[in-house]
């Protein structure tokens, strides 16, 4: 952790992530892409993912989410500025090619992944759910065999491996849910980079808007037609469950779709 003087209020609390020990000025210009920023908007205009805004240019870097098959040598290790995780650009000297991914935890400049058939069981190598011995950690978890991982890839998280049959496996999730997959989808060995990210303390509101983050405002701070908890005399809690703005309760229900 980096922290900072308190030579003005806004840094007097501020404690950031150190990336002393990441590689600068290695990245991939090939992999890099300029994504628009659409506020939280879906293809029609609409508002789909609220408080979001602003915040400063970035390039997306295109991650390998789909890495059975390949393998390489770890040549740097980077910051990516559109997740939490640390990213690993991996160098295949007998094809020549180069490509992102997920940084596990204590993985090492020049340290092979091998990601092949005859891969061994070690951090950083991706393979099937069946042949993963029951209690390891796993990350970039698939759904199914020939879909990219989606599970476990933000800072710090990782899968448990509970139960094996021959077609399915229990996998105890980040959220502690356990669900049963495919014994054919893959994942990767290990805790995913940067486990003190939610250590970090920004010091400021400026610095929430940088990251694309606008400000949460208070249903009871609003007036009735904005928000069903608006209105009152003075300081009211509305006299109703918690409901979205658009009167739909918000514990208890659950979000997630079914798969």
């Amino acid at each position: 952790m980096k922290n900072f003087c308190p030579v003005t209020p806004s840094i007097r609390h501020k404690r950031l992530i150190s990336r002393e020990k990441l590689t600068a000025k290695k990245f991939l210009k090939s992999k890099r892409i300029k994504l628009q920023n659409r506020s939280g908007r879906n293809n029609t205009g609409k508002i789909t993912c609220f408080h979001r805004g602003k915040g400063h240019k970035k390039l997306y870097r295109n991650i390998e989410f789909f890495p059975i098959g390949k393998k390489g040598f770890v040549t740097s290790i980077e910051h990516d500025p559109y997740r939490t995780a640390f990213i690993s650009q991996i160098f295949n000297p007998e094809l020549l090619t180069r490509y992102y991914l997920l940084t596990p935890q204590n993985v090492k400049i020049g340290q092979l992944i091998d990601n092949t058939d005859n891969n061994e069981i070690k951090v950083g190598n991706s393979l099937p759910l069946s042949k993963i011995p029951i209690g390891t950690s796993i990350h970039n978890l698939s759904y199914s065999a020939k879909k990219v991982g989606q599970l476990s890839r933000s800072a710090g998280t990782s899968s448990l491996i509970v139960q094996k049959t021959e077609k399915k496996v229990l996998v105890k999730l980040p959220s502690g849910k356990k669900c049963y997959f495919p014994a054919s989808s893959f994942g990767t060995i290990g805790i995913v980079s940067n486990s003190n990210h939610n250590l970090e303390i920004s010091g400021k509101a400026g610095r929430s808007r940088w990251l694309n983050r606008r400000p949460i405002v208070r249903g009871v701070a609003m007036n009735p037609v904005d928000h069903p908890h608006g209105g009152g005399e003075g300081k009211s809690s509305g006299g109703r469950p918690s409901v979205t703005p658009w009167g739909k309760p918000t514990q208890g229900q659950p979000t997630s779709r079914k798969r």
